[in-house]
């Protein structure tokens, strides 16, 4: 943690005091790809929400490659106004400039970030735009962490088109404790594009398996919540066997399984496809069938048991359901997280038609 942060959250701790006047729309903005010695302009809004006038007593930037313009005068109860700051892009790479505003009711400033990466030549997005999420258009409407082991961040990128006639600031709403999302460029013109990157914070994971959650993306901030902007989220924490000795590793359980990918053919007039996994224990030790679990709605499971000891055998029945199975937005599949060192996590794939 940087010590702007610290102070930040030091700050924030006082914040109903020491900015009892100034609120702040926008106090971090993204610049996203910046074209070299091409400076850019950013836009901070404010408002006074105060019952007095306030002034801007002082501006302070982090480098003298940052320039300021804000009102001079006094600023009157319920008025909205604008700082603009201009990054003047002399060197490549990424770069994250801070200005402090100093007003007349306060002793603590108002922080306000910019941020983004200068580049030689600005670099796209040639994918497709396949699905429409609220006013948008995204590379994806579902986002899948494999593998994760405990204490990794992983990231995922979700690429994102502004489709709609008016510019937008994509924000993302009713992320969990343990998701991170941050969208550069912040502001999206008519027909850009922008690159949102979801940072998972696996410690913040409460059990070993699957997690699965919705978020929505929207507009602007305080956008509404709608199903239309729904984005699901996925991850599969992974148990830890880093602990094991070379001998607990030889004795360890092992689990086979008859197929990992089970053909249920098609539906045709039917409401329902049944089908069964042969698991066996080919190890030295009791096998564990810890977590069983599905990623999609329209199937259901039924192990005959979860607790196998060396030679003995178990039978997983799944069943898909055409109807629950409609609007599923990822591949159907089971996940089974056991105690077996070398193949912790196992997929059984349904495909079915």
């Amino acid at each position: 943690m940087t010590l702007r942060q610290m102070l930040s959250g030091v700050l924030s701790a006082v914040s109903t005091l020491a900015l009892a006047q100034v609120s702040i729309t926008n106090e971090v903005i993204d610049c996203g790809q910046v074209i070299y010695n091409e400076p850019v302009t950013v836009q901070f809004e404010l408002m006074n929400e105060g019952s007095t006038p306030v002034n801007i007593k002082d501006i302070k930037t982090s480098c003298g490659c940052t320039t300021v313009n804000y009102p001079q005068g006094a600023i009157t109860h319920g008025k909205p106004f604008v700082v603009s700051a201009v990054y003047d892009a002399r060197q490549l790479g990424h770069f994250e400039k801070y200005v402090d505003v100093y007003t007349s009711d306060s002793d603590r400033p108002v922080m306000l970030t910019l941020r983004g990466v200068v580049v030689a030549e600005r670099r796209g997005f040639h994918g497709d735009y396949d699905f429409v999420v609220g006013k948008l258009k995204t590379d994806c409407n579902a986002v899948e962490f494999d593998d994760v082991n405990r204490g990794e961040r992983p990231v995922k990128e979700i690429h994102i088109l502004n489709s709609s006639s008016e510019t937008v600031t994509p924000v993302f709403m009713h992320l969990p404790s343990y998701l991170k999302a941050d969208v550069s460029p912040s502001t999206v013109a008519p027909g850009k594009s922008c690159v949102a990157r979801l940072s998972l914070e696996s410690s913040e994971l409460r059990d070993f398996g699957l997690t699965q959650t919705s978020i929505y993306l929207g507009t602007f901030i305080g956008d509404r919540i709608s199903s239309d902007k729904e984005i699901e989220v996925s991850s599969v924490l992974l148990p830890d066997f880093t602990h094991l000795t070379d001998n607990e590793l030889a004795n360890a359980p092992q689990i086979q399984v008859s197929t990992y990918n089970l053909d249920l053919g098609s539906f045709e007039k039917k409401k329902k496809k049944k089908g069964v996994v042969e698991i066996e224990n080919i190890g030295k030790m009791p096998l564990e069938i810890r977590s069983l679990q599905m990623f999609t709605t329209g199937l259901k499971v039924d192990l005959s048991s979860q607790y196998l000891r060396p030679g003995e055998t178990a039978r997983l029945r799944i069943t898909a359901e055409r109807q629950g199975l409609r609007n599923a937005r990822v591949k159907p599949r089971v996940l089974m997280i056991t105690n077996d060192p070398t193949n912790a996590k196992v997929v059984i794939n349904v495909n079915v038609e």
